[in-house]
C-alpha cells in the first residue's frame, strides 16, 4: 500500500479474515520495528510451506510493512528504492521481459523466474525493468 496508507493495511482484507497462529508467531518473530524485509518474508513461507500470498495477507492483518524488495524497488535503507536503471538490457533479457508482460506489467513472480533462468541478481532484473519504462507489478507478498 502507499506510504500515506501505512499502518492501514489490513483494510485490505475482510474484517472476518482469519490468521494461521503459526505463519503470525513465525513473523512476529523476525520483525523489527513494525518491519517485515521481503526476503524474511519468503523465507517464512518456505519453512512453513506457505504461498508468498497468505504471508502478505498475514503481514496485513497485523499491520507490518515490508521493507528490502528483493528486485530493489522499495524500502531500502536510506533510499525508497536502490535499483537505477540499467545502461543497457541484453536482447535475451529484453525479449523474456516482453514475453512476460500481463497488461503492460512484468508480475513480480515472472521477473524472478526470468533472474533465475538467466543467472542474473533479482536487482539486475528491477534495474533492467526500470530502463524499459517496466513497471514490476504485482508483488508475491501483495505490497503493490
Amino acid at each position: 500500500m502507499a506510504r500515506k496508507d501505512r499502518s492501514h493495511y489490513a483494510k485490505k482484507h475482510k474484517p472476518s479474515a482469519v490468521v494461521d497462529p503459526m505463519l503470525r508467531d513465525a513473523l512476529l518473530k523476525n520483525v523489527s520495528d513494525g518491519n517485515l524485509a521481503c526476503k524474511v518474508a519468503f523465507d517464512v513461507a518456505d519453512r512453513l510451506g506457505v504461498s508468498p500470498d497468505a504471508v502478505g495477507r498475514t503481514a496485513d492483518i497485523l499491520e507490518l510493512r515490508f521493507v528490502k524488495c528483493q528486485l530493489g524497488l522499495f524500502d531500502h535503507p536510506h533510499k525508497k528504492k536502490i535499483v537505477k536503471p540499467a545502461d543497457s538490457v541484453p536482447p535475451e533479457m529484453k525479449k523474456a521481459i516482453s514475453a512476460g508482460l500481463v497488461n503492460e506489467r512484468l508480475p513480480c513472480k515472472t521477473a524472478w523466474e526470468i533472474a533465475i533462468e538467466l543467472g542474473i541478481r533479482k536487482t539486475e532484473m528491477g534495474a533492467a525493468c526500470d530502463a524499459m519504462g517496466i513497471r514490476i507489478k504485482p508483488c508475491q507478498l501483495g505490497a503493490f
